[in-house]
């Protein structure tokens, strides 16, 4: 089993970011204001950081940060998790894979 799919198996919503990333901190932003909490990976202080990001890069994650995983399916980036949210799509699917309560 690949490292990110361990990394995702046990949660409904993963991210994947770089602490100093001001996009990945927005998109952290935009899901925890869902009332979501997230596992985020930090791949800037994780031990195995460089081989995860290097695996993202290796799924089509281009840019390798912010990587979005609802329900254990990659959503995608920024521009991704931006649109399903402006087409009001992105808090069913958090609420379908159990990240978020209503």
């Amino acid at each position: 089993m690949s490292k990110v799919k361990r990394l995702v198996a046990d949660n409904p919503l993963v991210i994947f970011s770089k602490s100093s990333c001001s996009l990945s901190h927005s998109i952290k932003s935009l899901i925890r204001n869902f009332g979501a909490n997230p596992t985020v990976y930090e791949l800037d202080e994780i031990s195995n950081g460089e081989l995860v990001e290097r695996e993202l890069l290796g799924l089509g994650c281009s840019p390798s940060v912010p990587v979005v995983y609802i329900g254990k399916k990659l959503v995608g980036g920024s521009n991704e998790v931006m649109s399903l949210n402006m087409r009001s799509q992105l808090k069913p699917l958090l609420i379908e894979a159990n990240a978020i309560w209503l």
